[in-house]
């Protein structure tokens, strides 16, 4: 797994990223992962909940799927793209301190089956683009 440093960030080369702070990874049949990234978990230090999004449910790319308590605050978790949510990490509602542990990893929140990934993915940033925002933010 190829990353770069920004500070004390780890961004990895490869997955996709929002303005938001959430990752994404591209798979061929239109099924992508989605977490926080580093930067995030570490902005909310000690997660101690998670609010894990509908599964089944039709999204649309923004839209608001879930939220993230932590000590400090509650975060809310975006979808990257339009679709439907086939697959949540329940495992996180147990143990949410796996998002700080391995956000890129164990950590993932959920799986959305995409309806307009060739149109959405242009607007997701590259590695360096989110760098870019990391260190202007």
């Amino acid at each position: 797994m190829n990353e770069m440093k920004v500070g004390r960030y780890v961004v990895l080369t490869d997955r996709l990223y929002t303005e938001t702070d959430e990752w994404v990874v591209l798979s061929n049949d239109n099924v992508v992962v989605v977490g926080i990234t580093d930067y995030a978990q570490k902005k909310l230090r000690d997660i101690v909940g998670i609010e894990l999004p509908q599964l089944q449910k039709e999204v649309k790319a923004g839209e608001s799927v879930g939220v993230i308590e932590s000590v400090k605050a509650a975060a809310d978790i975006f979808s990257p793209l339009s679709g439907i949510i086939v697959e949540v990490n329940s495992k996180l509602l147990e143990h949410p301190e796996i998002i700080n542990k391995d956000p890129y990893g164990e950590g993932w929140i959920f799986k959305l089956k995409a309806s307009k990934l060739s149109e959405e993915k242009e607007k997701l940033l590259s590695p360096e683009k989110y760098i870019e925002k990391i260190k202007g933010g």
